[in-house]
C-alpha cells in the first residue's frame, strides 16, 4: 500500500498508516485542485471567483448576500467583498441593496457570468469523466463518507 505516495514523495516508510493517509489525501487535493485552477486560468478567473460564481447560480436569479456566499465558500476567504468587486468589474456579478433591508448587499450573476460558467461546464465534466474511470460510485459515496467524517471534526 502507498506504492505512488512513497515514489511521489521519494520517502520509504511513514510513521503511521494515518500519516499516509493524510499525506494521500492532501496530494489528492491539490491535484484536483490544480486541474481546476488550471481550467479555471483557461478562462481568466480564480478558483475563487469560479466558486463565488458556482454559489451565485445556485441563487439565480435572487443572488445572495455577502455573508450567505461566504457560508457557502468551499475555502473561507475573508476577502469575500474585495473578490465580488472584482467578478463586479469584470461584468460577472452586480450588486443591489437588499428591498427587505437597506444596509444588505445583495449579489447576483449576471448572463456574463452565467455564460462563463457555461463555457466552463465541459471542462470540469471532463475532471467528473475521469473521476469516474478511476472510481466506481460505491467508491465515490465511501469516499465522500471518510471525508465528511474527517472535516466533520470542525463542529465537534
Amino acid at each position: 500500500m502507498g506504492q505512488i505516495l512513497k515514489q511521489r514523495l521519494k520517502q520509504k516508510k511513514f510513521r503511521s498508516l494515518r500519516q499516509e493517509a493524510t499525506l494521500n489525501l492532501i496530494l489528492a487535493a491539490n491535484h484536483l485542485r490544480k486541474t481546476i485552477d488550471d481550467v479555471c486560468v483557461e478562462f481568466g478567473i480564480t478558483s475563487q471567483q469560479y466558486n463565488i460564481l458556482r454559489i451565485l447560480r445556485g441563487a439565480y436569479p435572487d443572488g445572495y448576500r455577502c455573508a450567505e456566499i461566504r457560508e457557502r465558500m468551499l475555502d473561507h476567504a475573508p476577502d469575500i467583498t474585495r473578490r465580488l468587486d472584482t467578478l463586479q468589474e469584470m461584468g460577472l456579478v452586480k450588486r443591489r441593496r437588499s428591498s427587505e433591508d437597506r444596509r444588505a448587499v445583495v449579489s447576483s450573476i449576471t448572463s456574463r457570468g452565467l455564460t462563463l460558467l457555461d463555457e466552463m461546464d465541459p471542462y470540469l465534466h471532463d475532471l467528473d469523466n475521469k473521476i469516474a474511470e478511476r472510481l466506481s460510485l460505491k467508491e465515490c459515496r465511501e469516499l465522500s463518507m471518510l471525508c465528511e467524517k474527517l472535516y466533520g471534526m470542525e463542529s465537534e
